[in-house]
């Protein structure tokens, strides 16, 4: 069950091991679950945040970096534990996709889960440009 939420939140968020961690500020809380292969596999639920609503803290240093196809979408990972916190996305390149499974406590469950047809991606993706976060 969601929560409707009215004004901007601050959440803190980072990979499992903690040597990752970030902030994002939400103003709409919906999240996208999308079907592709590598979303599917990391269990990725999709925030996108325009740069001046995402803040690095910590863990420049131990970042990793997976690219494929397009090689448009920046995939970043822990190098330590692995978990997939945020990244830059093929749909918006400029802006961060934070995981929305990775901010702390129990912030998954203010969110609104929207399914998202990425295994047919440029049939889909102007669906999921009418709904990114406001900049």
């Amino acid at each position: 069950m969601t929560v409707e939420i009215d004004k901007p939140v601050i959440y803190d968020g980072g990979c499992h091991c903690g040597a990752v961690r970030f902030r994002v500020v939400v103003e709409k809380h919906e999240a996208d679950e999308c079907n592709c292969s590598i979303c599917k596999k990391k269990g990725f639920l999709h925030l996108i945040v325009p740069p001046e609503k995402f803040t690095l803290l910590s863990g420049e240093d131990v970042l990793r970096t997976y690219t494929f196809n397009t090689g448009v979408a920046k995939h970043t990972f822990c190098g330590i534990c692995g978990i997939h916190a945020f990244y830059r996305p093929r749909s918006h390149p400029n802006d961060y996709d934070v995981n929305v499974r990775c901010l702390d406590g129990d912030a998954m469950s203010k969110f609104r889960i929207i399914p998202f047809d990425g295994a047919n991606w440029e049939q889909s993706i102007d669906q999921l440009h009418s709904r990114v976060q406001p900049s």
